[in-house]
This record gives C-alpha cells, structure tokens and sequence, in this order.
C-alpha cells in the first residue's frame, strides 16, 4: 500500500495524505479541514474537563510534520478551524507561535465555518465564505443536492468496514468523482459514519468510496464493502 493515494475530482487529480487532508500537486496546495483548535479548553470552560487542554499543540504538531514534507505554496483549511467564537483568546502563546511559523513564505487561506464565522485576532491569511479555482470550490459546509467540483468538510466523514468479523472504524476522504468531503484534521473531532443519512443527498450511492485512513497508509474501499455503525 502506497503512502498516498490519488483520485481524480472532476478531471483534477487530488492526492489523499495518510495525515487527513488532501495534496493538489499541480498548484502545490494542501487542503485539510476542520481543525477545530481549541475544542478542550472550550470544554473545560463549560466544565466538561474530560478532554485534556492539549489539542490545539498535537493538531499543530501533526500539521507541521506535513508542511515540513510538502512544502505546499499555499495551505487551504476548511472552516472550523477554530473551535468557537473565543478560542482565539484561550490560544496558548506557543501555539500562535507555531501557527505563524506554519504560515510565513506561503499563501494561507481560512474558509469560514459554522464554528468560526469571523477570524480570530491572532491569525494571519485570508478569511473567505469560500473559494473557486477553475472548475473546483472549496466551502465548509456541504451544498445539498448536486455539487460537482465541490469540496468541504463539516461532516467529519469515517467509514466503517468489517474485517474478520471484527469492525474497523477510521476518518475518510469520501467521493464519488464529483464531489469530496474531507474528515476532521482536529485531535479530538469526532465523525459521522459514511452511511448515516446525512451523506444520502450528497453522492450518487453506486458511484461512492471511502479512501479510509490507516496507519499504514490509505485504503480505497467501495461503497458496497461499507457498513453503518452498529454492525
């Protein structure tokens, strides 16, 4: 299995990244979505404190190992990359750090999301409702409907195989050629299984794939070998 796997959106060739997000090596661009910086101190000020406040520093972490590897021109994240409307404030110093050396020499772009509708005082970059490049947008949320050329997050889409009786469950890319909807690159964001009704409207159901991530690499699995949770 190879470390990343390509597919084709509408004729444009895209490059699954084991890490989560997606490589366009034509305009060296690396797309991921829904970072969702700063979800445990979110949690810990509403007194949910069962997630420790170390997300932001393990999502930047991961983050930097795939720049450092890529060298992408131009970093696409999304929306949500924030968690809520203040966790610009709860932001430790030495992440805004690490985030700012993330961006220096290259374009940043921040797609808004239902979490971040505005920017935060502490980044840099365009903050855009969404973007176009040729025949490919890329917004946060989903159009319902048909959508071709589109890419968003907001789902946090997982696939669920079965393997020797037992389930496997992990973060996809999921597509069917016209369309893809990026996991959630955020350390603790959740995800919604493939199968779930939410996804029915948006892909032609003969025509979907999971590329399911794994620690070894990317797995493309066809939609009749997709389960729902619970099975």
């Amino acid at each position: 299995m190879s470390e990343t796997t390509e597919f084709d959106l509408l004729d444009t060739p895209f490059t699954v990244l084991p890490e989560g997000g997606l490589w366009h090596d034509g305009e060296r661009a690396l797309i991921v979505a829904d970072l969702h910086f700063e979800k445990g101190s979110a949690y810990a000020a509403r007194g949910r404190g069962l997630f420790p406040p170390y997300d932001t520093a393990a999502t930047l972490a991961l983050l930097e190992r795939l720049v450092a590897r890529l060298q992408p021109k131009t970093v696409m994240a999304l929306g949500d990359s924030f968690h809520d409307s203040r966790a610009g404030e709860r932001i430790h110093k030495s992440d805004v750090d690490v985030l700012c050396g993330l961006q220096t020499g290259r374009d940043w772009i921040w797609i808004a999301g239902n979490h971040d509708p505005e920017p935060p005082s502490c980044v840099t970059g365009d903050w855009l409702p969404e973007l176009r490049i040729g025949n490919i947008v890329l917004r946060h949320e989903p159009t319902p409907g048909e959508a071709p050329g589109e890419i968003a997050g907001h789902l946090h889409p997982v696939a669920k195989i079965r393997v020797r009786g037992s389930g496997v469950r992990r973060r996809c890319v999921a597509t069917d050629g016209k369309r893809a909807i990026l996991p959630a690159f955020g350390a603790y964001a959740g995800g919604l299984n493939v199968r779930d009704r939410a996804f029915s409207t948006l892909f032609a159901p003969e025509a979907l794939c999971a590329w399911m991530l794994g620690n070894q690499g990317v797995y493309r699995m066809p939609v009749s070998r997709l389960v729902p949770d619970g099975y």
